[in-house]
């Protein structure tokens, strides 16, 4: 199971609030807003893990393209629980990267800062000189699976089609008995 498939579960096991911060098809769009919890430098970090953890691929927009960053620093306002971890999660986060690599996260190329996320990506296997960071790592992953599961794109990747009217139900399509290995007793 790729990335994109398991965080696609995540989410879909709790959706997100309905609220949609996703941007439209133009990058300058009006309704993208400043932040109102990050600073700058903390908002361009999000922004910068936000497509990390879930890049653009042939199917969909990256969470950054999917106003990802924009609901994070929303759930910050609405859940202020949640914003001394974030914060500090942050900044732990710069201080590992300038000790191993001289420089904030946002300031690195993509390999030193993929390579910082695997250090931290699975809480199980993570060293205790990176147990904080993969806490914090945990609930930025979380945060942007239902950030952009919840988002238009989001919604267009999972491929949702709401309550749609079926006039005869004639099963589960065969294509997906199959992908499953399953089968209608008859």
């Amino acid at each position: 199971m790729d990335r994109r498939t398991s965080l696609r579960l995540l989410a879909t096991a709790s959706l997100a609030p309905g609220v949609s911060f996703a941007r439209s098809d133009s990058v300058a769009d009006a309704r993208v807003r400043e932040p109102a919890f990050f600073t700058e430098h903390e908002f361009a970090t999000v922004r910068a893990l936000a497509g990390l953890i879930l890049p653009a691929d042939a199917r969909s927009v990256s969470a950054s393209e999917a106003g990802v960053p924009e609901y994070i620093d929303f759930a910050m306002t609405d859940q202020p629980e949640l914003q001394v971890p974030m914060r500090g999660g942050l900044a732990w986060l710069d201080a590992h990267a300038r000790r191993r690599f001289g420089n904030p996260l946002v300031d690195l190329d993509t390999a030193q800062q993929r390579s910082l996320l695997d250090e931290i990506a699975y809480p199980e296997s993570a060293t205790p000189e990176v147990s904080q960071g993969a806490a914090f790592f945990s609930l930025l992953r979380d945060l942007v699976a239902a950030g952009f599961f919840s988002s238009k794109a989001g919604v267009e990747d999972l491929r949702y089609m709401g309550n749609v009217y079926v006039p005869e139900w004639t099963g589960c399509p065969g294509e997906v008995t199959d992908a499953l290995g399953v089968a209608y007793e008859r």
